[in-house]
C-alpha cells in the first residue's frame, strides 16, 4: 500500500507544470532573527506588459506574501528583509520529430536518404520567476529561488500555477511555516 501511495505521489509531481529550478542560501545566516519584510520598489522595463486588473506581478507578490507570513514575517514600511521579484518570459516552439513513416515514397533516385527532422507544431510562452530575499541593513542577498512554468492565457490557471510554484519554491526556505 505504501508503494502505491509513493508511486501515486511521484506521478502527480512528475506531471506538475511548474519546475523549481534552484534555491540558494547564504551560509551562516540566521533567518529567525528577521521579523519583517517588504517588496523592493522597482519599475519594470516594459511596464505596459504588466498592466491590468490581475497582473502576474501582483499574483507573485500575493503568493510570496502568503508564504512569508506563514513563516511568521510581517509586512512593514521599515523591513528587515526586502524581496525582489524578477520575471522573464520567452516564446518557445513546440516540435515533434519525424519518423520513417513520415518519409516520402522512394521514386527511384540514386543516393536517396531519409533524415529525421524536428517539425514545429506550435508555440507557447514560458515564464521564469526569480525571488530574491535581501537583508535590508546590509543590502546583501541571503536567499534566492527560481521557478519556471509554461504560461497559460487563462488568468485562473496562471494564478494557480504561480501559487503552486511559489509554494513549492518556499518549501526550500530555511524557516518552516507556523501552524
Amino acid at each position: 500500500m505504501k508503494t502505491f501511495l509513493l508511486l501515486l505521489l511521484l506521478a502527480f509531481t512528475a506531471c506538475s507544470p511548474v519546475r523549481v529550478k534552484s534555491t540558494t542560501q547564504t551560509p551562516g545566516v540566521n533567518f529567525t532573527t528577521y521579523k519583517t519584510y517588504n517588496f523592493m520598489d522597482v519599475t519594470a522595463r516594459n511596464e505596459a506588459a504588466f498592466q491590468g486588473p490581475t497582473t502576474s506581478i501582483e499574483a507573485l507578490k500575493s503568493a510570496v506574501s502568503r508564504e512569508l507570513e506563514r513563516r511568521g514575517y510581517q509586512r512593514s514600511d521599515s523591513p528587515d528583509l526586502l524581496v525582489n521579484i524578477g520575471v522573464v518570459t520567452q516564446e518557445k516552439t513546440q516540435t515533434r520529430q519525424t519518423t520513417i513513416y513520415d518519409a516520402p515514397l522512394y521514386i527511384g533516385q540514386r543516393r536517396y536518404r531519409w533524415q529525421s527532422q524536428e517539425v514545429p507544431v506550435g508555440t507557447y510562452a514560458e515564464g521564469t520567476a526569480t525571488v530574491d530575499v535581501v537583508d535590508a541593513a546590509r543590502n546583501e542577498r541571503i536567499w534566492q529561488g527560481v521557478a519556471a512554468s509554461t504560461l497559460s492565457k487563462d488568468p485562473e490557471k496562471l494564478t494557480s500555477r504561480i501559487n503552486e510554484g511559489i509554494t513549492e519554491m518556499f518549501e526550500k526556505y530555511p524557516v518552516t511555516p507556523r501552524q
